[in-house]
């Protein structure tokens, strides 16, 4: 771990208890949650493990280098929590990978990836648990996700993948959750990295996410990974997690969002798309990038040939300028100059250029390739 790690710190190991009349499986569960700037988040997430019904469990954070006081004031207020300082941003994948290494070598028996923004059901860890004692084969592990601002609103009830769109979806996403649909316990095409669960002994099977991700898609590797390993991926529906959705990224239609999501497929789908769908993806990105570069042409109203031309160039250029549609440009070409891991600092420069708030939409940007299941 030394070489990801500068100075980490166990603050102190311990085990969250409830009222007692909790009963676990035998071993422990650690809940692995990454933090990068995201202090409130963190912080209100903390707060809802408290709540959980179980009672052998704790909770390591590792810390991607924030400088926004996060550290001490989780320390500060929950000096059970284990926190691991890595003093550079290594990523969800790579941060992750710090925590579960720490968690098996503690001897957890399972590892529960969970986002900093998000807060839980009291019943998640337990619901969790069972779902896999009761899945003696093994497999990965995935919570019904609902949005953190509509309670009742689904985010991700299980995956599908699209061979026609060549995309995945999330079951079930805007939904209202009725309690009558997505109610079985089944198999889906990948959990969601939001809140996954898994035991030690696929960890050591399969081994860590793969950080040449970085960021998006590490999850969805991981899955396919496993099964190829023999280990599916399940819904797991009675396990519930509230999701504020991208904070971390300022919304799916941010520039970096774009960036890391366009990249991403393209690795993934070099290692697990079969030839046929992976020409399609490669002509649909092309049609996107082309998309990027050329500007519709503009209806001539009676202008002169001059003042025409003025008005293409006019526009040609603030297209190349969108800080959105160079951030789907780099993805390509760092896709095809097999530049993986964290962006550049010239990306992230001028990712910082463009980005919605929640909630916002970008015009005129063309479509990303998918992006529902990605978004942290």
């Amino acid at each position: 771990m030394a070489e990801h790690m500068t100075n980490p710190e166990l603050v102190q190991s311990g085990s969250h208890r409830s009222d007692g009349n909790s009963t676990s499986p035998t071993g422990k569960i650690s809940i692995i949650v990454v933090n990068w700037n995201g202090k409130n988040d963190t912080l209100e997430c903390l707060e809802s493990l408290l709540k959980i019904s179980y009672s052998n469990f704790d909770v390591i954070v590792v810390d991607n280098g924030s400088s926004d006081g996060s550290v001490g004031a989780i320390r500060s207020r929950f000096p059970e929590v284990i926190v691991l300082e890595t003093g550079r941003n290594l990523g969800f994948a790579g941060a992750n990978n710090v925590g579960i290494r720490h968690a098996v070598a503690a001897r957890a028996r399972y590892v529960f990836l969970l986002n900093n923004d998000t807060v839980v059901d009291p019943q998640v860890l337990r619901k969790l648990a069972d779902a896999a004692e009761r899945t003696p084969a093994g497999g990965v592990f995935g919570a019904k996700i609902l949005s953190y601002y509509e309670p009742s609103r689904i985010w991700y009830a299980g995956a599908k993948w699209d061979s026609k769109n060549i995309g995945f979806s999330h079951v079930g996403q805007g939904e209202t959750d009725e309690g009558t649909k997505y109610c079985a316990f089944q198999k889906t095409d990948y959990a969601c990295g939001c809140a996954l669960f898994v035991s030690a002994d696929l960890v050591r099977d399969v081994g860590m996410m793969d950080e040449k991700f970085f960021l998006t898609f590490e999850e969805v590797d991981w899955c396919y990974r496993a099964k190829e390993r023999g280990f599916p991926s399940y819904y797991v529906p009675d396990a519930i997690v509230y999701h504020k959705i991208s904070t971390a990224f300022g919304g799916e239609s941010s520039p970096l969002f774009q960036y890391f999501l366009t990249r991403n497929k393209l690795l993934w789908a070099e290692k697990y798309l079969p030839p046929g769908q992976r020409f399609v993806l490669c002509g649909r990105v092309a049609c996107l990038a082309l998309q990027c570069l050329l500007p519709a042409r503009p209806r001539q109203t009676g202008k002169a040939p001059m003042n025409f031309l003025k008005d293409y160039w006019k526009t040609l250029s603030a297209k190349r300028g969108d800080p959105h549609r160079k951030a789907i440009l780099c993805g390509i070409r760092d896709y095809l100059f097999r530049r993986f891991g964290d962006c550049s600092e010239t990306i992230k420069q001028m990712c910082r250029q463009g980005g919605p708030r929640r909630g916002e939409q970008v015009r005129g940007t063309p479509e990303v390739l998918d992006s529902t299941h990605i978004c942290r």
